[in-house]
């Protein structure tokens, strides 16, 4: 069952006193001690050719352009030990190969309504009061990055040695990736809009926070199943609902299934336990269709994402749109979240049998591209090329890299592990 948001209250707790610290509250450093990702692995084969045309898109379905094709490599597939050796994935937009297929898409540009739906964060206390702490109210405003993230290379122009023009980040990754057969104008714009700010209010007990040194609320840790459960929609076949954050963007038509969506998030972060937090995921919220689109699945492709602000992580280079850059990068080369690959094991110790190239690159010591724009300095980071995945060698992206922007990340491509990695490993090198 998802439970009730409590009403609005102006009535608060008695105040702490000053240096005190709440049960549920945690001291600004404390994120320092946590981790992203981390595991260990063993290597079976060798392999890597990539597909030359585009198998079509999704079918029965109500969602985002996309184009599907394959790539060849011996890897296990489940715990039985059960090989295979081709590996279908679906990416956004249309298909690259536009040099003499004329069955594939003929290389002109993709266009993509990109809305941000900034969602600020209510703390409450248990009677569903707002939060006070020394007399400052826990709210954290996500409106105020919406500016931030627009002038970031994320959706403004900006030079790649993948593009003979200035392009956006997400862009000049999968020309990256295709170089060598893709036209000179195949490329996959996102076109953000701006929605109404939606808020999630998360009730004492369900989260633990931070505050800056000025008293304000620096960061939020949000119980996981809350977090889901105040962000998805539940299963409906009459639509989406007006609790949930998602449900409230579709109801209002904020978002549509023609859009890759952002959710953005203040210094938002899942603790997962273990030492472990989720700054962001890349996913799609199902609804049922209806006869104005054939009763087709309707598939709004979304993300949640963090901005991270300076203080938060300290002496990480994680900031601003680092989050942003590797859920969309993601969202791109796997938009459906079903792009399964051969095991691998990455430099940073991630084990996993998916297309996911942020995960494979997070956490190193060269994980960010900083980037100068409109006076300000990004903060993307550098993301896994399908080559790394597919263990192509040599590598048929730009240059024969197998990590972009920054090609000397990774490499060598991934060799296949067994199911979980299981010791000793060997890997790639950054």
């Amino acid at each position: 069952m998802r439970a009730t948001l409590a009403a609005l209250l102006f009535a608060c707790l008695p105040l702490l006193a000053v240096g005190q610290m709440a049960d549920d509250q945690v001291s600004s450093d404390y994120l320092s001690s946590l981790k992203v990702a981390g595991a260990n692995g063993a290597s079976i084969a060798l392999g890597g050719a990539l597909g030359r045309h585009s198998t079509g898109s999704v079918l029965g379905v109500d969602s985002i352009p996309n184009w599907s094709s394959n790539f060849y490599e011996p890897g296990i597939i489940d715990s039985f030990g059960d090989l295979q050796f081709n590996w279908a994935y679906t990416m956004v937009g249309h298909a690259p190969f536009g040099q003499g297929h004329s069955s594939d898409w003929d290389g002109e540009s993709t266009f993509i309504g990109a809305p941000i739906v900034p969602v600020n964060i209510d703390l409450r206390n248990f009677d569903g009061s707002p939060r006070f702490v020394n007399g400052i109210r826990m709210y954290l405003d996500a409106t105020q990055f919406v500016k931030p993230v627009l002038q970031s290379p994320i959706f403004s122009l900006s030079r790649y040695s993948s593009s003979g023009t200035p392009t956006q980040f997400t862009d000049a990754l999968m020309r990256a990736e295709f170089f060598k057969k893709s036209d000179d104008d195949w490329h996959t714009y996102l076109v953000p809009r701006v929605a109404p700010a939606r808020t999630m209010v998360l009730i004492r007990g369900t989260y633990r926070f931070a505050t800056a040194p000025d008293g304000s609320l620096l960061f939020v840790l949000v119980d996981p199943t809350t977090f889901l459960n105040d962000f998805f929609p539940p299963p409906s076949l009459t639509g989406p609902d007006n609790a949930s954050v998602i449900g409230q963007a579709e109801s209002a038509h904020d978002i549509t299934t023609r859009d890759i969506s952002t959710f953005l998030f203040p210094n938002t972060f899942l603790n997962v336990g273990g030492g472990f937090l989720v700054f962001g995921f890349h996913n799609y919220d199902i609804e049922a269709g209806g006869q104005d689109n054939g009763f087709r699945e309707r598939r709004y492709v979304l993300n949640y994402s963090s901005y991270i602000t300076p203080g938060v992580f300290i002496g990480d280079p994680v900031l601003d749109v680092a989050t942003l850059s590797h859920e969309l990068s993601e969202t791109f080369n796997d938009p459906f979240v079903n792009n399964a690959t051969p095991w691998w094991l990455s430099p940073n110790g991630n084990c996993q049998n998916n297309l996911e190239t942020g995960d494979v690159i997070e956490g190193l010591p060269n994980e960010i591209f900083p980037i100068t724009l409109h006076g300000n300095t990004y903060h993307p980071q550098n993301e896994a090329l399908l080559q790394w995945f597919a263990d192509q060698t040599p590598s048929s992206a730009i240059h024969g890299a197998y990590s972009y922007p920054n090609e000397n990340v990774l490499i060598s491509g991934s060799v296949p592990q067994l199911p979980g990695c299981p010791a000793p490993a060997t890997t790639a090198s950054n």
